[in-house]
């Protein structure tokens, strides 16, 4: 009887596993198309295949299923800079790495660039209530101060760098010409989406990073 009871739980929580996973996947389908403003709990539960009672039980309303969903978001980019190995690779190398992954994923995951819009509109108030994004920022911080310090040290990076600031602007370069291709593809009479001018920024990018950091 014990062995059965046993086996019966672990059914129930593989079932609620699968159940939360495909909410959060239909979820992020819904929040990337509609944002938090216009998604539906009804469509995301119906794309799921589960009760909308059930998205309730899991997350308690759609701020909590859009937290949720971020936070999974934070944590596929944070996990997949984890592979990189930076620590690796010579300071300048690393640098340039960096910028080159963070331009790709972007372009891979135009929903990411979609939820940053979406919670900017929201003041981030749900990033505030999430003890988990300030712990999976620390792991790229860090990185960033080691590839620094490293650098400074052979002498191949000036002083004065500060790693936060040298990040943001990694990624603000990427993001604002991502989020505004559209207007300042019309606005420059240039379609800024194509092969060769995605390449022209990128390598633009990285020349403005490595110059800044450079001695």
């Amino acid at each position: 009887m014990p062995m059965k009871t046993a086996s019966t739980a672990e059914a129930k929580t593989r079932d609620a596993d699968r159940s939360r996973k495909a909410i959060l996947e239909a979820a992020r389908k819904e929040f990337s198309v509609h944002g938090l403003g216009g998604a539906r709990l009804e469509r995301i539960a119906a794309e799921a295949g589960v009760h909308k009672r059930l998205a309730y039980y899991y997350f308690q309303d759609k701020d909590g299923l859009f937290s949720a969903v971020l936070e999974s978001v934070y944590e596929e980019i944070r996990d997949a800079q984890l592979y990189l190995d930076l620590k690796g690779m010579a300071p300048l190398a690393a640098l340039r790495r960096l910028v080159e992954f963070t331009w790709d994923y972007y372009i891979a995951h135009p929903e990411f660039i979609i939820f940053l819009n979406s919670e900017n509109l929201h003041k981030a108030r749900h990033l505030a209530a999430s003890p988990r994004i300030r712990a999976l920022n620390s792991p790229l911080l860090q990185t960033l101060s080691d590839i620094v310090e490293r650098g400074q040290k052979e002498g191949v990076f000036r002083a004065g760098i500060d790693p936060m600031q040298l990040y943001i602007t990694i990624a603000g370069c990427a993001y604002f010409y991502l989020s505004n291709i559209h207007t300042l593809s019309v606005g420059f009479s240039c379609e800024l989406g194509s092969q060769k001018m995605l390449t022209q920024r990128m390598l633009h990018i990285i020349d403005v990073v490595t110059a800044y950091a450079l001695r």
